[in-house]
């Protein structure tokens, strides 16, 4: 047997975009035939092996070809050169309800997809039960596909797709489309799959699930591989390629100026907040902050007089409205600010916000009154790797490693009962 699953050579798939088409017989006579239209390649030249057992990920922006090249794979699509071998038999979910007849109920369309897969009549019977029980449709089941909701579609795409024995298995993002519960069972047997040594390629946004499922990776950008490799290593190259873009898209400037419009603020006003400024850990302004890195922010300010005691705040509001911190100059004591204009700077060591788009607002008060209050006026954008934990904020701990309180073998038992026998 040969050691990979799927080999591409130079494999290439081009399109035609047209602007006019002309279906009608009259429209064709007098105007002539269709016009060719303009080239288009949605994928050029790709190249990679993909080794039996192992699970690849394709990832890339939205139009980088990564659907193309998934039903290239999935033999969707005829590529316009190169060459593609496939040792295996494959199955694919690649978009909803792909290869249901709306007319067939769920039952029907099981036998339909599993005599297109080459599955025998008593392997599809066998397989029938576990199919059921996964997509969990109940009497819908004998239903025609017709009347499914997009959840039903994705259960039992899914389902008929895992379940009919794949060597080869090819996913699109279309798990998305399911609920929580339903993804997690789906990942879940795309694990035990996995370990039962299935090929697996899978077209994810998610770049935490290719570095925690996939062992390579291929990043497209416009048709054409642009990095190829080990999953890890790929995601972090794409990320940074990702982030570089938005800092330069954005151009580096002050967030906003909050003195151009006082209506709906608070305080008395003697010193106001006028603008907020992100800085990279090297002192340079960013409109983006990278989680896990140095980083400060910076409070501009402007004093109509001289203000004796002076505390300085800001506040993280995620996107759900959760409030998430309020650092405080108020722990310092109060600090006196002359008249005119400066800023105060807020210094983090290792930026504990995950990565998203928080709200932020800013504060100046002294111990009993407040002189300025800007809600939730400014953005702030927080970037960084595929390896993202759940929540808001990253809690910094220290992993040790498992040590060992018994001796002897327990390999007799399980986990349960050895943990009962202490």
């Amino acid at each position: 047997m040969t050691d990979f699953a799927i080999r591409a050579e130079n494999l290439s798939k081009r399109f035609w975009l047209r602007t006019e088409r002309r279906t009608r017989l009259k429209e064709r006579f007098i105007r002539g035939g269709e016009p060719k239209g303009r080239e288009f390649w949605a994928l050029r030249d790709a190249t990679f092996d993909i080794e039996r057992g192992t699970t690849f990920g394709l990832l890339g922006q939205n139009g980088s070809g990564k659907s193309t090249t998934l039903k290239v794979l999935a033999g969707i699509y005829r590529p316009n050169g190169g060459r593609l071998e496939l040792n295996g038999r494959v199955s694919a979910l690649l978009e909803l309800g792909a290869g249901f007849h709306p007319e067939l109920t769920g039952r029907e369309n099981v036998r339909l997809n599993g005599a297109i897969l080459g599955l025998s009549k008593r392997q599809i019977d066998n397989a029938m039960d576990g199919i059921v029980d996964f997509a969990a449709l109940g009497e819908f089941i004998d239903s025609p596909v017709k009347h499914y909701s997009t959840g039903m579609y994705v259960r039992l795409g899914f389902a008929v797709a895992v379940s009919l024995d794949p060597e080869i298995l090819m996913v699109d993002e279309v798990i998305a489309v399911g609920d929580e519960e339903f993804q997690r069972k789906c990942f879940d047997h795309l694990a035990m799959l996995r370990k039962r040594g299935t090929t697996i390629v899978l077209v994810t946004h998610s770049l935490g699930l290719i570095q925690e499922m996939c062992d390579q990776a291929a990043w497209l950008e416009h048709g054409v591989i642009r990095r190829l490799g080990a999953a890890r290593e790929v995601v972090e190259a794409y990320l940074g390629d990702v982030n570089d873009r938005e800092m330069h898209g954005r151009g580096v400037r002050p967030v906003a100026d909050a003195a151009a419009s006082l209506s709906g603020r608070l305080g008395s006003g003697e010193i106001r907040v006028v603008s907020l400024e992100y800085l990279d850990g090297d002192g340079n302004p960013s409109p983006v902050l990278l989680a896990g890195a140095p980083c400060a922010i910076r409070i501009h300010y402007a004093a109509s007089r001289r203000v004796e005691e002076a505390i300085f705040g800001i506040g993280f509001v995620g996107r759900t409205g959760v409030f998430v911190a309020a650092p405080s100059s108020g722990r310092l004591g109060p600090w006196t600010v002359a008249a005119g204009r400066g800023y105060v700077d807020l210094e983090v060591p290792e930026l504990l916000l995950q990565p998203a788009t928080y709200r932020v607002s800013a504060t100046i008060r002294d111990r009993g009154h407040m002189f300025d209050v800007v809600d939730q006026a400014y953005d702030l954008h927080v970037r960084g790797g595929g390896e993202r934990e759940e929540g808001l904020m990253r809690m910094p701990v220290i992993w040790r490693p498992p040590v060992s309180v018994t001796s002897g073998d327990t390999a007799g038992g399980s986990a349960e009962e050895v943990a009962g026998a202490q």
